[in-house]
């Protein structure tokens, strides 16, 4: 029997929406980025004297009360918070009116690398010091990391595909791509779709320092994150969330919607090497960048730019420097790369997200944002990086790379639509 020909559907990206360490609404979160604004400090939730670092990219000024009923917000933990703020943010920006739509053919798939680590910490303590008569009995639906994606459901009345991807610092990245897959393929017609994080609580803090994978630039925490430079010596701990509406392109030009861009190819790859280290040769994210270049119909000399995964740390940021060399070849020279992290942070499952907020921006404005404190070149990480400040670039198709523990790997690639 010969199965008939699918003719895959357009994904168009028409709402985006962000809580972050440098800004908690799209204008905000942009003129951070475009003046190299950082938003890491010392950390201001607990005490910090034992710890070797003590700093990260916390949220600032959050308005709970702005999208949630307090009532409800003491049923939520912060991830979730972050989550639904930035899904109201994206529905808003996006214009949709839900009740024009079958909303069984609208669906929400957000990520969480680590779910409710601060509930889950209080009520570990609570069963301890007090017994298991005294746990809160939403202490499940408060933790379980699929509840972010289920609260925005919730929300607007969204009866489509549901659930959340957990894949470490990946996850994000795997969430739009299922996202962008269930409605090419004709699962639902528009995705609310990304990821939320809010590790930044003692045990996150502490579990990180015990890897010696943070930075300990205790003193000067606004230039801490300096990915691919020399001087690098671990991550920053960020928290937050990154949430876009994807859209099939005929609905999107039958409602006249703003258009950030198409999502046209992804990329999802392991590297079957080791739990957190990544291949010296980066041979797992040589090959997602080449699968979404493929699917996405381009060749790798018409990608104008790459936001990348850029942690600042000594391994990822000398293998993805390897992998991005791999497959670009000679053109890597005449395209800007560069790592927002310097300015927020690491958002661990909310990374791919807000890093693919940046990248539409970034085209829609045809401003490449900087990796800012990169002082000292490493000889082994010798691109073009935007060292420091903004430049002006025109990108029609642009790459981002999320990379996790694991060896899981996602890259999205965005085109201008035209």
């Amino acid at each position: 029997m010969t199965l008939p020909h699918i003719i895959p559907r357009r994904v168009m990206i028409t709402g985006v929406g962000v809580i972050s360490p440098i800004g908690n609404s799209k204008d905000e979160f942009w003129d951070s980025l475009c003046n190299g604004r950082s938003g890491i400090g010392t950390i201001t939730r607990f005490d910090i004297s034992d710890y070797a670092s003590h700093i990260a990219g916390e949220v600032k000024e959050f308005d709970t009360g702005k999208y949630i009923e307090r009532k409800d917000a003491r049923h939520m933990d912060l991830f979730s918070q972050y989550a639904l703020a930035a899904g109201i943010e994206a529905v808003e920006d996006s214009g949709i009116d839900f009740n024009q739509y079958d909303r069984d053919r609208i669906g929400v798939i957000i990520g969480s690398g680590i779910g409710g680590m601060h509930v889950f910490t209080k009520q570990v303590t609570i069963l301890n010091e007090r017994g298991p008569r005294r746990v809160n009995p939403f202490f499940i639906p408060m933790m379980i990391s699929d509840i972010a994606a289920g609260h925005l459901s919730i929300r607007y009345n969204l009866r489509g595909p549901n659930y959340a991807t957990t894949s470490a610092c990946a996850t994000s990245g795997h969430s739009i791509g299922l996202a962008m897959k269930a409605i090419r393929y004709g699962d639902a017609d528009f995705m609310l779709t990304g990821g939320c994080e809010a590790p930044i609580c003692p045990i996150g803090l502490g579990g990180f320092c015990a890897m010696k994978a943070l930075s300990t630039r205790n003193d000067e925490p606004e230039r801490s994150s300096r990915p691919f430079d020399l001087k690098r010596d671990g991550f920053i701990m960020g928290e937050g969330s990154g949430i876009v509406l994807l859209e099939e392109l005929e609905h999107a030009l039958a409602r006249n919607a703003h258009i950030y861009g198409e999502l046209a190819g992804v990329g999802f790859t392991g590297d079957a090497y080791h739990v957190t280290a990544p291949p010296e040769d980066g041979h797992g994210a040589i090959r997602s960048m080449q699968i979404a270049i493929k699917e996405a119909g381009l060749t790798p000399d018409q990608i104008e730019y790459v936001n990348a995964h850029g942690t600042s740390t000594q391994l990822n940021d000398i293998s993805e420097t390897r992998a991005i060399k791999k497959v670009f070849g000679e053109h890597v020279n005449n395209m800007a790369i560069s790592s927002t992290k310097s300015m927020h942070g690491h958002l661990l499952g909310a990374a791919g997200a807000v890093e693919l907020i940046v990248t539409l921006l970034a085209m829609e404005n045809n401003i490449i944002p900087p990796t800012i404190n990169y002082e000292y070149p490493d000889p082994e990480c010798d691109l073009n990086y935007t060292p420091n400040k903004a430049i002006e670039l025109k990108i029609d198709n642009a790459l981002s790379n999320t990379f996790g523990f694991g060896g899981h790997n996602a890259t999205l690639v965005v085109k201008r639509y035209k």
